[in-house]
């Protein structure tokens, strides 16, 4: 048995025991630095044997009453308030979040409670610092849609996790590494939405398809695995090789790069595409019409997002995540673990996206659409 297997057994002994320990107690009971305490410590809590509180550890299982003390005697959670602070960390404030933020923001004040929101910018060191911000101002709940990625987001989620007020993370998931983080969560289930896509072209009578996606985001990633998924599981021809990702509309060389894969379109007989997002899937239908390719008559597609999608010409067919309810469900999981029993269990929901059909996308040449 190594060290720190000895020492971390030797830790699970004395909560075990005592229920509660403090850090200090443990570097004079093990003889070691405060640093070696709190490296086991972390990994003991990312098995989800120990639970962190502020100044030492705990069972993972949580106290039965909201009032009990903690380490430092203090309570666990605060006591219910007729007016609750919630704050909320958003990695944008443009651009999918606003609907969002504004479920979120009806949720708090129908429970007369009030959203105090900071963006941040897609970086774990800004995450932290916004919600530390909020935390001195005194949130008592916090909706966060953090960075997770690299260590840097892995420890970013552990300090979330060891916060003394509920937290609900926004269009987030734990990675492999914290498979015990016990934080809430309210996601759009975006691998289902490419699905739903795909499917909708195939039942037009498409079979050759393609995805674009414009930039690496944690939907784009989820949309290319859904429609990976669905290629399999529907057994159509292996569309990987389309599977392409452009310049975002606007920016540099981008209408080249449109117009390349709009060629390769028509070179490989690719008549439908999903898009993400709306502004990128304008873009392909304006280079399209430049090009001469007909939309929806040789080439089908659909945006992903539906921002602006009905305002295009011709008003594109999209999938529509469901971002107003991720907000207003995070926002209500929140208040709702500030008045009930602690040992609430954690609720990871997961909500599907909708299809909007409009007017982009036909069916295949040649093929007869079934009667509705």
């Amino acid at each position: 048995m190594t060290l720190s297997a000895e020492r971390q057994k030797l830790i699970l002994s004395a909560v075990r025991q005592h229920g509660a320990v403090r850090i200090s107690d443990l570097v004079e009971r093990l003889e070691v630095t405060a640093v070696t305490v709190r490296r086991d410590v972390k990994e003991l809590a990312d098995r989800g044997l120990v639970a962190r509180v502020h100044g030492g550890i705990t069972l993972p299982q949580r106290p039965e009453s909201n009032d009990q003390p903690g380490i430092d005697g203090n309570p666990v959670t605060g006591s219910t308030r007729t007016r609750t602070l919630a704050g909320m960390v958003t990695p944008s404030v443009e651009y999918y979040w606003p609907a969002v933020i504004k479920g979120a923001q009806a949720t708090t004040a129908s429970s007369s409670g009030r959203l105090v929101l900071r963006a941040s910018s897609y970086d774990s060191t800004e995450d932290r610092r916004q919600v530390a911000k909020l935390l001195e101002h005194g949130v008592q709940v916090m909706l966060v849609a953090p960075t997770t990625t690299g260590n840097e987001g892995v420890e970013l989620l552990r300090w979330l996790g060891s916060l003394r007020v509920p937290v609900v993370l926004l269009e987030r998931l734990p990675p492999p590494e914290l498979p015990a983080l016990a934080l809430d969560a309210v996601t759009s289930a975006h691998d289902v939405g490419a699905g739903l896509a795909m499917r909708h072209l195939i039942t037009l009578g498409h079979r050759k398809l393609g995805i674009l996606t414009s930039r690496s985001s944690p939907t784009s990633r989820m949309l290319r695995r859904g429609w990976r998924e669905a290629i399999d599981s529907l057994g159509i021809p292996d569309t990987d090789d389309l599977e392409v990702e452009v310049p975002t509309y606007g920016s540099a060389g981008w209408g080249d790069a449109y117009d390349d894969v709009l060629r390769r379109c028509r070179r490989e007989n690719t008549t439908g595409l999903l898009v993400h997002s709306d502004r990128e899937a304008v873009g392909v239908v304006e280079r399209a019409r430049d090009l001469g390719i007909d939309v929806p008559g040789e080439l089908a597609v659909l945006a992903y997002d539906d921002e602006i999608a009905a305002a295009a010409d011709p008003p594109l067919t999209a999938i529509r995540p469901p971002k107003h309810r991720v907000g207003a469900l995070a926002a209500e999981l929140a208040l709702t673990r500030t008045v009930e029993n602690s040992d609430r269990p954690v609720h990871r929901v997961q909500l599907w996206p909708t299809l909007h059909v409009r007017e982009t996308c036909g069916a295949a040449e040649n093929t007869e659409l079934p009667a509705r």
